[in-house]
């Protein structure tokens, strides 16, 4: 049965950053997946904050992940990916809502990360989530879009 559980660095790294050289970094105007400092920072990267996979068996490798770190009131969405194989499956949207509910848990307020600008497919998915484009960096050609986060304990007047 398909489950989503925390990133086991061991079994996982090699096919996450096989997923970030394919499908990520083609959609980046300020890194290539030939930048060496950028293959070493990113098992450093991954530990920092949490990485949730999702997998179709306990030890098989991710088919997707999100990496996303607490700062403050403010909950980083820094990267998300799904083999292409496996999308259309909800995996995306079921690490997200585990990302926010881990924000939320946290009394973060707010859901921050950036989209490139050439991803039109994940601006659309995040818009699909309640996240909206609040600005735009010509210089790192990406959309920065934030979701407020509603507390649990939020009172309706």
């Amino acid at each position: 049965m398909p489950i989503i559980r925390a990133r086991q660095p061991r079994t996982d790294d090699e096919e996450i950053i096989r997923l970030i050289r394919t499908e990520l970094i083609p959609f980046s105007h300020t890194v290539s997946p030939h930048d060496a400092w950028l293959m070493r920072e990113l098992p450093r990267r991954l530990q920092r904050g949490g990485t949730l996979v999702a997998s179709l068996t306990r030890t098989s490798p991710p088919v997707a992940f999100v990496r996303c770190e607490v700062m403050g009131e403010t909950l980083y969405v820094d990267m998300l990916v799904t083999h292409p194989q496996h999308r259309n499956r909800n995996w995306g949207k079921k690490l997200m809502a585990k990302c926010e509910a881990h924000g939320i848990a946290q009394q973060c307020k707010v859901v921050r990360l950036f989209v490139d600008q050439s991803n039109d497919k994940a601006q659309k998915f995040y818009a699909k989530l309640g996240y909206a484009a609040v600005r735009y960096y010509p210089e790192l050609r990406c959309y920065e879009m934030l979701k407020p986060l509603a507390s649990p304990y939020s009172v309706n007047p």
